[in-house]
């Protein structure tokens, strides 16, 4: 990810390196069980140079989120924008197809589920309430929905992590049918 109009240094390619790298690797074995090695390995760089760029694994696996979120939220830009000039239910329904393409690739979405099992760090918890508030904040201020509206789209978004994770759609028990009735998910790779 670059910033826009700007030449980046060597450190802050490598930082985007690095965090995309954390991404996929915090994706596949969660907080606890990623070692930095093996980010550095993925990112083509010394764990020492990964120290260099992030203080410790909490400010790697933090950095990693915000990513995650800001990428969520562009997300969620880009499907509002599919449908602009329609009413609030109609920007969320298109907010929530981009989403949904968007976690077929599970990486964003796994972060997001071993970011909640590491909550009990205060530093996480944090980073999680602040990708939530900015998601929530965005969805509510791009479509004009009323408060319930946004809730029942938060609570969707959790429902499709839920169906992607345990693969529930084309799952044939009533149950999972039930569950995943009228949700859109994109095959999951």
């Amino acid at each position: 990810m670059t910033k826009r109009g700007a030449t980046l240094s060597t450190s802050e390619v490598r930082r985007d390196a690095v965090v995309d790298a954390a991404i996929a690797e915090f994706a596949r074995s969660g907080y606890h069980g990623t070692p930095i090695n093996n980010v550095a390995t993925k990112a083509a760089i010394s764990p020492a140079y990964v120290f260099k760029l992030f203080p410790g694994k909490i400010a790697l696996f933090v950095a990693a989120l915000d990513r995650c979120y800001e990428l969520v939220e562009r997300a969620l830009s880009a499907g509002a924008a599919r449908v602009d000039g329609a009413g609030p239910d109609e920007i969320l329904y298109a907010m929530g197809g981009a989403y949904a393409e968007l976690i077929a690739d599970k990486s964003l979405l796994m972060l997001q589920v071993h970011a909640q099992s590491a909550a009990d760090i205060p530093e996480i918890a944090d980073a999680v309430r602040r990708g939530l508030a900015r998601v929530t904040d965005f969805a509510k201020a791009r479509s004009g929905a009323e408060d319930s509206a946004v809730q029942r789209f938060m609570a969707y978004g959790q429902l499709c992590h839920l169906i992607t994770t345990l693969e529930l759609d084309g799952h044939d028990s009533a149950w999972a049918a039930i569950l995943t009735g009228g949700m859109r998910h994109p095959k999951a790779h």
